[in-house]
């Protein structure tokens, strides 16, 4: 069974580990080298109380953790925040990643988010789907904006609106 709970700066190692496995191994970040726990510690803690961290738990374990971050400084933008959402490969397909979503847009909702965004790469058909089961719709593509292992990509941009 998984559980969620807030991230705390005793997290960062798993929150590191986790996010640049997807830096190496997928497309699912656009980053290109791995980050370090320092970056991830200042990552973390530039969210506030409107913008959650969650961590994904199983039999105590961290397996994987959400975000609502700041979408943009200006601050017509302060009730919306971009989702990430990054779970540890052998944990994949087995609900962690559903359990995440819900919670985290739940988070999202308590605390008076409008607007929560998702920039996906159009290859991710697991992704795509997860978002759309709880209530995101598609709203354009960004087409040919990043590159990686070697192709250039295209990035669909999902929102859902509370």
């Amino acid at each position: 069974m998984f559980t969620t709970r807030a991230a705390t700066v005793e997290d960062i190692k798993a929150i590191t580990d986790i996010y640049n496995e997807a830096v190496l191994t997928t497309d699912a970040t656009f980053d290109l080298e791995p980050k370090t726990e320092e970056e991830q510690r200042a990552w973390l803690d530039s969210h506030d109380s409107m913008h959650p961290v969650l961590m994904a738990e199983q039999d105590g374990a961290v397996i994987g953790w959400a975000s609502l971050s700041e979408w943009s400084s200006r601050f017509a933008y302060v009730a919306t925040a971009e989702i990430s959402l990054y779970v540890k490969e052998e944990f994949r397909g087995k609900g962690a990643g559903r359990k995440l979503m819900e919670d985290i847009m739940r988070e999202g909702e308590r605390v008076g988010l409008h607007t929560v965004l998702a920039r996906i790469v159009t290859g991710n058909a697991v992704s795509i789907h997860l978002h759309e089961s709880v209530g995101f719709e598609r709203v354009g593509i960004m087409r040919e904006v990043g590159e990686k292992f070697g192709r250039t990509l295209d990035v669909l941009l999902m929102q859902r609106i509370y």
